[in-house]
């Protein structure tokens, strides 16, 4: 079984089997799996069975019954935002690519209900030098993070906060791709299951009467107090007000859930 409920294989086996059941319908033989996405033709159902097993224990998006594999997709996209937690989070980082850069602090806030109900934050030991450009704009030094833990040591605490959540950040991408990379370095060829939200998307959608949608902007814009930019508890919590007006104003257009939030437009 995977190592926390919430990460997902990455293995190039799995996503092939993956885009073949959603090609199918979401059910097809474990022959048909094996023929397939292994290369092994005509294989001995009973066989074919073992090696498909391997793959369901790898990954929670899959069950095998008898000889027939199945995809069990996650409710997230039909899930509506008052059933919904959303953890809005910010990686302050030594550079913006990754590889060869690291995560120097974790801030993250848990929304349920439109309100702050719980946070998580730390400092990161990158395990590499900070540069010194970071240092002049995050404020965070080779010597802060010195005795701060190191990503392994922290990452089952974060995925057990983050838990079964919508994960929100400004410029999603970017922290994503983060937390993947850091996730795969402990846990090979694994990544979080958790589907996000980018709150520069979301705004360009529904604040189309500002200059840019930067995080200091739009704080401005919904009076959110943002003390220290750069460093990601302060920047996770203004994020997090921001999101939370954001949601707001989706309800009012009739979105009320991922699928329709991700297809949104003014």
């Amino acid at each position: 079984m995977p190592p926390y409920p919430n990460l997902i294989s990455d293995s190039l086996l799995i996503s092939e089997t993956i885009q073949l059941l959603r090609s199918v319908g979401g059910r097809v033989s474990a022959v048909e799996v094996v023929d397939y996405v292994m290369k092994i033709r005509q294989p001995e159902p009973d066989l074919a069975k073992l090696l498909v097993a391997d793959l369901v224990e790898a990954d929670p998006r899959l069950h095998l019954d008898e000889d027939t594999l199945e995809l069990i997709d996650s409710d997230f996209e039909s899930r509506a935002f008052a059933e919904t937690d959303f953890v809005v989070f910010d990686f302050e980082t030594t550079g913006a690519k990754t590889p060869p850069c690291r995560v120097t602090e974790i801030g993250a806030y848990l929304v349920r209900n439109g309100v702050i109900i719980e946070e998580f934050q730390t400092l990161v030991n990158p395990e590499t030098p900070i540069p010194p450009f970071i240092t002049n704009l995050t404020g965070i030094s080779d010597r802060m993070v010195k005795n701060a833990p190191v990503f392994r040591d922290v990452a089952a605490d974060f995925l057990d906060f983050i838990g079964d959540s919508v994960l929100v950040a400004h410029n999603a991408h970017f922290d994503m791709r983060f937390l993947n990379h850091e996730i795969g370095r402990i846990y090979q060829n694994y990544r979080v299951a958790n589907p996000s939200l980018c709150t520069v998307r979301l705004s360009r959608r529904l604040v189309t009467n500002i200059d840019n949608h930067r995080l200091r902007t739009l704080a401005d814009y919904y009076s959110v107090a943002l003390v220290n930019h750069h460093r990601a508890s302060d920047d996770a919590r203004a994020t997090a007000h921001i999101f939370i007006n954001l949601l707001e104003q989706l309800q009012t257009r009739g979105v009320r859930d991922l699928a329709a939030a991700k297809k949104f437009k003014f």
